[in-house]
């Protein structure tokens, strides 16, 4: 029985289409009981993801008119480089860029046709994409894998977030900045990490010279969109805050890291800022510029069309969760999570990822931590123990007593992000028998991850961050409600469920609207377009408190022997 409140559809009846189309699949939502009376009056979402870009049309008071998904046609490039036999290197995630722009346009056509509206009803546009993903271009925006000599070289293709390839260039990176004593590491909790932007850089500089040195333009691949949708050449096209300072070791106060430090990297690395990234920095919901010609043809829309600048595609999930106030720790939970706080105190806390003023909204310092394998965790054991869907496994599991019946699980699978910032880490699963069963595992599994979470938010409280409020949103609340009771029951607190089911592509859509002047602050929009009157809230069972208390100290105890005790960096200086 799930512990929750069911909140009453205020708004018309959803359905979907489902279609198949080889080699693509698509997903088409609309609501079919509030017509479309007003011109010029939706904007548009587009949310990219690790397997799929979704559009979402949303009218001024947040409601949603359809939404449709395309899968891409090349997914996760991960085993060999399309049209190539030869295996990638492990640890490698590499994408398409084409695919980006081709599902784009399709998913923005299908939702228009769902939604019965024109292309002139739409005011703006808002990206939100995974990051750090990010690519290596000609100055004109043409990727460097799109060109016929750089083809087969896995490093001239984009690098997706979950790319691990730069462990060696990471350890370099950080070992260089704390023997400089680099002030930009107090923002990232002591440590830069494995997914970002500049150690991916630095791994195409040592693994591969000829691309590096034949890149004209890194940028991330939010942007990269972004400048495709406006045009212009490179000098301006539209860097987004958000990507650089949580992803880029940008401050607004500080720039990128000086030449100096650069160049103690690798001597070719010196001029990397001033020679390979051109561009203007704005923030999330500032206009980037006008939908160009040919895009706006490909897409179904009106040329001139405003574009925002982009955000990361987790800290879309905070204005789409409706968290216009400070203190509510916002969980975007998807393939991997990304958990996010506003904040009016700042404080440099040792191994959260990335504390950045106005990074996330204005007027507040904005905080990121996230875990780098949750959906990816769950789907990765479903297979291993050959199970044909997650929904029985979730059925097994909700059966099972709290902690497992003794096993305990390390979620470690893809690194650990926050707090130890390490991608080499590995999880693991203890005490197990033979009567245990692949539903124990899975249970175990989700403890491990709610666990987690307690982690991160008490390095936040221990250090004098207020956390007092919890949201859940993206895939993962709603197609697995089991994951946020555990979640409730291990945090002891309750857990409000946004309904919107595409939270960060409605942040994106409010970033749109915002991109087009239709609200006079981010607040304003939020608060039109995200408030949620009725959301499902997912309260604690106290009876499993001292059971999840246990649980967590021997999590803690786990993790300390699996990284060789908790390594937090001396940032008192």
């Amino acid at each position: 029985m799930l512990r929750r409140s069911r909140p009453e559809l205020v708004e018309g009846d959803v359905g979907c289409w489902v279609f198949a189309a080889k080699p693509l699949m698509f997903l088409v939502h609309f609501v079919d009981q509030i017509p479309v009376t007003m011109s010029s009056s939706l904007a548009l979402g587009l949310d990219f993801g690790t397997e799929s870009v979704r559009a979402l049309l949303v009218d001024l008071r947040g409601r949603e008119r359809a939404s449709a998904v395309i899968k891409y046609r090349h997914g996760q490039i991960i085993e060999a480089l399309p049209g190539s036999r030869e295996k990638l290197p492990p640890h490698y995630a590499l994408q398409h860029p084409q695919d980006w722009i081709d599902s784009a346009a399709k998913a923005a056509r299908l939702a228009l046709r769902a939604a019965r509206a024109s292309a002139e009803d739409v005011i703006g546009i808002g990206v939100d994409f995974t990051s750090c993903t990010m690519l290596p271009a000609m100055r004109d925006g043409t990727p460097l894998c799109l060109l016929a000599r750089f083809a087969r070289q896995p490093l001239a293709w984009p690098k997706l977030w979950k790319h691990h390839g730069a462990q060696a260039q990471t350890e370099h990176i950080n070992r260089v900045a704390r023997e400089r004593d680099e002030k930009f590491l107090a923002r990232y909790g002591g440590s830069i990490g494995l997914e970002w932007f500049f150690p991916k850089m630095l791994e195409t500089l040592e693994g591969a010279p000829r691309v590096f040195h034949a890149a004209e333009v890194w940028l991330e691949a939010g942007d990269w969109l972004v400048w495709q949708l406006v045009g212009g050449d490179a000098a301006s096209l539209p860097r987004s805050t958000c990507q650089a300072g949580y992803k880029g070791m940008w401050s607004a106060d500080g720039g990128y890291p000086q030449e100096d430090f650069l160049a103690a990297l690798h001597p070719d690395f010196a001029g990397v800022v001033a020679e390979k990234m051109p561009g203007r920095l704005l923030a999330p919901g500032t206009k980037a510029g006008g939908l160009r010609r040919e895009m706006a043809k490909r897409l179904g829309l009106r040329e001139g069309t405003p574009v925002s600048a982009a955000v990361i595609d987790a800290h879309a999930g905070v204005p789409g969760a409706g968290a216009a106030e400070p203190d509510t720790f916002v969980m975007v939970l998807g393939t991997s999570s990304c958990h996010m706080l506003n904040s009016a105190e700042e404080r440099f806390v040792p191994g959260v990822a990335g504390i950045v003023r106005d990074g996330i909204l204005p007027g507040f310092v904005g905080y990121e931590t996230g875990q780098a394998a949750v959906g990816d965790a769950f789907d990765w054991l479903r297979r291993v123990t050959g199970q044909r869907d997650l929904g029985r496994l979730s059925r097994e599991a909700a059966a099972l007593p709290p902690g497992a019946d003794g096993v305990l699980c390390l979620d470690w699978f893809n690194g650990c992000r926050t707090p130890l910032m390490d991608g080499s880490l590995t999880g693991a699963f203890t005490g197990l028998t033979l009567r245990h069963t692949p539903a124990h595992l899975y249970r175990a599994l989700l403890e491990a991850s709610a666990c987690g979470v307690r982690w991160i938010v008490d390095l936040l409280r221990e250090a004098g961050v207020p956390v007092k409020r919890f949201v859940a949103t993206g895939g993962l609340p709603h197609h697995n409600p089991l994951v946020v009771e555990v979640y409730a029951d291990v945090l002891g607190a309750p857990v409000t469920v946004h309904p919107c089911k595409h939270g960060p592509a409605l942040g994106a859509a409010i970033l749109g609207a915002l991109a087009a002047g239709s609200f006079a602050s981010p607040n304003a929009a939020i608060r039109a377009m995200a408030a949620a009157k009725s959301a499902p809230v997912i309260k604690p069972n106290r009876k499993h408190r001292a059971i999840y208390d246990l649980q967590y100290a021997r999590y803690r105890d786990l993790a300390a022997q699996f990284s060789g005790g908790v390594r937090f960096p001396n940032l008192s200086s």
